[in-house]
């Protein structure tokens, strides 16, 4: 990465208990001025490659290059974003269903199909569409198994929220504002909603990096049941937006939705961020919450036995959930090998260049 680039890395699209979960509508913003460049293409068509070399030709002094990867395979490209210049490259093929709105005007469709040698791949047809059978019946199983988590930890959740001083919350909230957010006048705050943890072929995967590159300071909020942190944090984001910053909000993939899992404000390089067993983080804090300050532990307590039980069972259905994605991966990458078999990686490198060009000049 070239000096004086800032690198952020993030998921657009989760693994979630209710399926995938795409906010590739995060890449709309006609209104100001950016355009949207969507791929269309096979696996193993070169589609992470051509927006990885888009990403790196981008690279240059203050710009802010965005990478998007994906949250089946974490070494995959499903999108960047280039800040200065205003536009993304995302790749539009399912499950992210991208099309073109205002074809022309505001987006555009980068086809790779022109690239292969169809009659390679028809050749390949049974082989192809079964190993696409199995891969989707691998994410559904991987899906069930997050569903189930999902209600285990929903328990323990409800029973810290009986414990959980609510009030104490919004008041501690209050006096974190006052302290790291004055008031701005004259600018309009916008949220940009990402993931910044995925449930991946790897397990639970968080780019910590990115944190580290928006905050110098970052409060992590110790909460194992995710009852004080889901409103603590969205508080913080309603008076982050009141004062006048832009912010990044990142969900949780359990709960995309629903629940708040870390929140930043660039403008103040600060950050808050959530840690728990499931995901516990390695990165310095410049302070540590904890949940047990706005919770009655002895209350609690009289649940311990249902907490230690839906804990342990949850985190076998986690195993399970990523071990499925490991295996869909792994058909993923035979499923890749019939197009990269059928490609004209010379005709690819010609179309790449050419569109380099056209992007950045």
């Amino acid at each position: 990465m070239t000096d004086g680039v800032r690198l952020l890395r993030f998921f657009l699209g989760a693994n979630t208990p209710q399926g995938f979960v795409s906010r590739f509508d995060q890449l709309e913003r006609e209104k100001d001025g950016w355009e949207t460049h969507i791929i269309k293409g096979g696996p193993g068509s070169g589609k992470s490659t051509l927006m990885k070399r888009i990403a790196r030709a981008a690279e240059g002094p203050g710009e802010t290059v965005e990478e998007i990867y994906c949250s089946s395979d974490c070494g995959s490209l499903d999108g960047v974003i280039i800040h200065n210049r205003r536009f993304s490259v995302a790749d539009g093929t399912p499950p992210h269903l991208l099309e073109p709105k205002c074809p022309g005007a505001y987006d555009s469709i980068l086809n790779l199909c022109s690239c292969w040698n169809a009659e390679k791949l028809r050749a390949r047809r049974g082989e192809i569409m079964a190993l696409s059978r199995r891969i989707s019946s691998l994410h559904a199983q991987s899906t069930r198994f997050l569903s189930a988590y999902a209600a285990l930890a929903g328990e323990n959740r409800m029973f810290a929220l009986e414990c959980t001083d609510t009030e104490k919350i919004r008041e501690h909230a209050a006096r974190l504002a006052a302290r790291e957010m004055r008031r701005r006048s004259g600018h309009t705050p916008h949220e940009d909603i990402r993931f910044l943890s995925g449930i991946t072929d790897r397990g639970i995967f968080v780019f910590e990096e990115t944190a580290r590159t928006l905050a110098e300071r970052i409060y992590i909020i110790e909460d194992d049941c995710g009852a004080a942190s889901r409103i603590l944090l969205f508080e913080l984001r309603r008076l982050a937006l009141s004062r006048g910053y832009d912010i990044i909000s990142c969900f949780c993939p359990v709960e995309p939705d629903e629940k708040l899992e870390h929140l930043f404000i660039p403008a103040l390089s600060l950050g808050f961020m959530t840690s728990n067993r499931r995901h516990p983080l390695s990165l310095t804090p410049y302070r540590v919450l904890h949940a047990r300050r706005f919770t009655d532990t002895e209350a609690l307590r009289r649940h311990r036995q249902r907490l230690s039980f839906s804990r342990k069972m949850g985190a076998q259905m986690l195993e399970k959930s990523a071990a499925c994605l490991k295996e869909a991966k792994a058909l993923h990458d035979e499923l890749e090998a019939h197009y990269i078999a059928a490609m004209d990686f010379a005709a690819l490198d010609s179309f790449a260049e050419k569109t380099i060009r056209e992007l950045l000049g």
